[in-house]
């Protein structure tokens, strides 16, 4: 088993948030949720979960579902191409302790079942 490394304890997860309806949670008319791509700070994969789904739901939404995708390392090595505007907003979530929302896709219709 390799030692943790001396630096900070914090990684940065990516995360898929599935939101559902609420009132002035800023969606699309007519939408019937969405999918917030978010980067995400922890110490592990769980606290970055908490601390978005927490965010999230102060900024007036519906989380519904989380799937974590794991850290930038975790991400590489399944063969994932990660270009440098995500490689910087992930620093920056790291950097600022946050979570970054990065891309939000409106669903319409059936196509959140």
């Amino acid at each position: 088993m390799e030692k943790p490394k001396k630096q900070s304890r914090q990684q940065v997860f990516t995360l898929v948030v599935q939101i559902g309806r609420k009132a002035g949670d800023g969606l699309p008319e007519g939408a019937t949720g969405a999918a917030l791509m978010c980067y995400a700070s922890g110490v592990d994969e769980a606290e970055a979960v908490r601390e978005t789904v927490a965010i999230l739901k102060q900024a007036d939404t519906a989380p519904l579902d989380v799937t974590g995708y794991g850290t930038l390392e975790e991400r590489e090595a399944q063969g994932h191409e990660i270009d440098a505007e995500e490689r910087e907003l992930m620093q920056r979530a790291l950097d600022e302790n946050a979570v970054i929302v990065a891309q939000m896709t409106p669903f319409f219709g059936d196509e959140a079942d």
